[in-house]
């Protein structure tokens, strides 16, 4: 199993993630298609190769192609999409918040699968991209779709640990040369 071996490979001053990556991957009380599409989504926006690497078997055997295909949607739009938001979010200067922003994001209208989902991966991609404005839209759409807050954070607890396995991994990776 990847999962085990990502756990195996995180080091002992970072115990705390190997067990909290085994707690919200193992553990998880969403549906299968919202765990491992949040989970895919936010390895490839963790831009680590081994998380990857190690993660996205475990994904697409978990998940239907097309919520295969939504999940990695969800990183690729969030990663120009959180870029987009969250530089007109802090530019000083109001005028940039009411020009059109003029970028295709026709995926989000129709990703192939439920809204909910891509609306949960989309926000725990955001919470890795750390964008304020999208992190507030996307909890919003869920808000009013009905979905808890218990479920939400969930989703930002996957975001949290794969990245910080990811940083983790990668920091060792780059010592060890």
């Amino acid at each position: 199993m990847a999962l085990d071996e990502l756990k195996s490979a995180i080091p002992d001053f970072a115990k705390d993630l190997k067990l909290n990556l085994g707690s919200v991957i193992g553990n998880s009380e969403l549906p299968q298609q919202q765990l491992w599409g949040t989970v895919l989504a936010c390895a490839i926006a963790s831009r680590s190769p081994k998380v990857l690497k190690e993660l996205e078997p475990e994904a697409q055997a978990n998940l239907k192609p097309e919520a295969y295909q939504a999940a990695k949607s969800a990183a690729a739009i969030m990663a120009m999409n959180n870029v987009f938001y969250r530089t007109r979010h802090l530019l000083s200067d109001p005028e940039y918040g009411t020009m059109r922003a003029g970028l295709r994001m026709n995926v989000i209208g129709n990703p192939g699968v439920e809204k909910v989902d891509f609306e949960l991966w989309s926000l725990a991609v955001s919470a890795i991209n750390g964008c304020g404005q999208c992190l507030d839209s996307h909890e919003q759409v869920l808000r009013k779709a009905g979905v808890d807050r218990g479920t939400i954070q969930e989703a930002f607890k996957i975001a949290a640990v794969i990245q910080a396995v990811a940083v983790t991994l990668d920091a060792e990776a780059v010592l060890a040369e």
